[in-house]
């Protein structure tokens, strides 16, 4: 069951506070940049409520936030429902012991790296990002929390782009997904579950 209303009156503010910038950061790419949605304090409050009404009371006791602005939108989450915040860094990033997930890109290779320790057996993750393209990224963070124990509730983002089909990815992770916005062309929906 959806925490959110497909007609939630946040949605349309928020939407409206995610500037899309064409060919950045290179040509044919429309970049959706939510740094104009963190101007906004009423839109990023907004934004952050719509997951915290559907985490809260899920006993979820952490909250992996993917480097870079899984940072800006995991903290205030995990801060509201009670869970701690893991930072999934790109290598090198961490100091002292770390476990590693290395994932496939288009076109190479990349690692997203925890402290050991960070994450016990047994415990409820949520794994947060700003957007959702591919998935790879999201997969790699559950592996690496699945591989010390943790059972990962779901993936929350922002922004998902449906042309990607990224739940077809997802569901071969065995995860449900919730984006707050699906971006598509002259409409906004939110709450999108993908099995």
């Amino acid at each position: 069951m959806s925490a959110y209303k497909d007609q939630d009156p946040r949605l349309h503010g928020i939407k409206t506070k995610i500037r899309v910038v064409p060919n950045f950061p290179k040509s044919g790419i429309m970049f959706q940049d939510i740094t104009t949605l963190l101007l906004d304090p009423k839109a990023f409050k907004d934004t952050i409520d719509l997951f915290v009404e559907r985490y809260k009371g899920k006993n979820i006791s952490v909250v992996a936030g993917i480097e870079a602005r899984g940072f800006i939108f995991g903290p205030p989450i995990a801060l509201a429902i009670g869970a701690k915040f893991v930072p999934l860094r790109k290598p090198k990033k961490l100091p002292g012991k770390v476990i590693s997930q290395e994932y496939i890109l288009e076109y190479g290779r990349d690692c997203l790296e925890m402290h050991v320790g960070a994450v016990e057996s047994g415990e409820r993750a949520l794994v947060v990002d700003d957007l959702i393209a591919t998935g790879g990224t999201l997969c790699a963070a559950m592996d690496l929390l699945e591989r010390v124990g943790a059972e990962v509730v779901e993936c929350a983002c922002v922004i998902e782009l449906p042309e990607m089909k990224v739940w077809i990815l997802l569901s071969r992770c065995r995860v449900m997904f919730k984006s707050c916005i699906l971006i598509s062309p002259n409409k906004y929906q939110i709450g999108l579950n993908h099995s």
